[in-house]
């Protein structure tokens, strides 16, 4: 299991203290019962087949312990914690659904109302003299969030996180070496930016970055993701579940309950999607799906990788 691994590689049993009472904030707890893979876990094993469950839980784990290992600070680190707390079942499947097929941000607009409704993490922020603002807004941290080409934790952590679960093409080795290699180096924009000292690193990262994007530009995910999002719309419409139970249940809850309804369009859709074989996936016409494009910094300096 390389996310155990990667864990090790973070030094999750060695984590600071105060990191630790956030784990039982409501508002981010919801995350371990959804999926990293947008809902794809509950897909057709001919399309997908992922090595193991990873989910947005244990990416805003990784996420804030490799922003701690890099800055040692508490405000960017639970930023990092919380980065995907807005993010719904089935992930950007929702971004899907409401036709935001290139920067797939639909759902972050509902980050500063989930937090300051946690009442438990407001709690947690107040005695460690963090500001909520900082945490509502972790897109001000350049290492948390930047802007693509450029490399951050959360970037960096994806591609981990897709190279272990969906593309399977890293390693523990690989994953030993990016740990160990990765730094913060100020850009061409004299921000923080993280960075590696090795070429054959980056080489690494930008190999398993570009397979990313190749999978996420196929014809079967675009199919697939927008088959759920259409499952989901119409499910929302018929009012069989509405758009604030995305953020109520956990996946596998909101999932039976669309199977459970008498629909039989609905029905048809699911098994249809529970079931397909690849071979059998119709060419689909979905425009500008967001680009994975990505660009470190190799000491202090942009290389043109793809």
């Amino acid at each position: 299991m390389l996310l155990k691994y990667y864990l090790e590689e973070l030094e999750y049993k060695n984590m600071p203290l105060f990191l630790r009472k956030y784990f039982e904030c409501p508002s981010l707890n919801r995350l371990m019962k959804v999926g990293y893979f947008c809902g794809m876990d509950f897909a057709s094993k001919s399309v997908y087949n992922f090595s193991e469950y990873i989910s947005r839980f244990s990416h805003s784990l990784t996420t804030s312990l490799l922003t701690y290992k890099l800055t040692k600070d508490r405000t960017m680190t639970v930023a990092a914690l919380f980065h995907d707390v807005a993010t719904p079942c089935f992930s950007h499947v929702i971004d899907y659904m409401n036709e935001d097929y290139e920067k797939q941000e639909s759902t972050e607009e509902l980050t500063e109302d989930i937090i300051k409704n946690d009442k438990y993490l407001l709690e947690c922020l107040k005695e460690d003299n963090i500001d909520v603002d900082d945490v509502i807004n972790f897109k001000k941290f350049s290492i948390v969030d930047n802007d693509r080409p450029k490399c951050c934790a959360d970037r960096l952590d994806g591609v981990i996180l897709t190279g272990i679960g969906w593309t399977k093409n890293i390693s523990k080795e690989d994953i030993k070496n990016i740990i160990k290699d990765v730094r913060i180096f100020k850009n061409e924009d004299n921000e923080d930016e993280i960075g590696f000292n090795n070429r054959d690193v980056v080489s690494k990262i930008i190999d398993v970055s570009k397979s990313i994007d190749l999978y996420c530009h196929t014809n079967e995910d675009n199919y697939m993701m927008q088959l759920l999002a259409i499952i989901t719309k119409l499910s929302i419409d018929r009012g069989y579940i509405t758009y604030d139970d995305l953020y109520r249940y956990n996946e596998l809850e909101l999932f039976n309950i669309l199977k459970s309804s008498n629909d039989k369009e609905l029905l048809d859709k699911i098994y249809l999607f529970e079931n397909i074989d690849i071979e059998s996936i119709p060419k689909t016409n979905i425009p500008n799906v967001k680009v994975r494009v990505l660009k470190p910094l190799v000491n202090g300096k942009r290389y043109d990788w793809r």
